[in-house]
């Protein structure tokens, strides 16, 4: 389970993609991020843009500035590569090992499970809108019918009535 843990809390959202920087890869890896890049750029023609990206200096400045990586230097000097879903396991093939499979597998399973959160959480929120539209619905049929109450138990004022009998020239209406 800490290893699940471990890996979640390096999967970073850039450009709209759910991606693991190289550095954290080649930890996981067991190998040196230096190494893990030399791979990649021996087996370019794998990695296609919606495989892997380089981030610009304005994406690690950000990353910094939000604390998702401590600072320049945690990356080693070199503007990190992203892997996306796909490039994670095409890494795992480019670099041969057991290790690589093995994390690339449980890597791709915690992708997987991170859909299906999101799926679920759309379909909660889908309920929670339908269930909104409802209550608002009652709600303003629950007024109408207590307004309409409140006007059928008012009882209608009516003129001060004159007085039946005999009345005498003093007295007043």
């Amino acid at each position: 389970m800490f290893i699940e843990e471990h890996i979640t809390q390096k999967i970073y959202f850039l450009r709209a993609r759910k991606v693991m920087l190289d550095r954290d890869l080649a930890i996981l890896y067991n190998v040196k991020a230096i190494r893990l890049r030399e791979q990649v750029k021996r087996n370019i023609n794998r990695f296609p843009s919606h495989f892997m990206f380089q981030l610009t200096e304005d994406e690690v400045t950000q990353m910094v500035s939000q604390n998702a990586i401590p600072s320049l230097q945690h990356l080693g000097g070199a503007l990190p590569y992203a892997f996306t879903e796909h490039g994670i396991l095409m890494l795992a093939s480019t670099l041969k090992s057991e290790t690589a499979m093995q994390i690339s597998v449980k890597i791709i399973e915690i992708f997987i499970k991170m859909r299906e959160l999101l799926i679920n959480q759309k379909e909660f929120l889908l309920k929670l809108e339908q269930l909104d539209r409802k209550v608002l619905s009652h709600e303003t049929s629950i007024q109408t019918i207590l307004k309409i109450l409140k006007q059928m138990m008012k009882v209608p004022e009516s003129p001060p009535r004159r007085r039946i009998g005999f009345r005498r020239s003093t007295d007043d209406d």
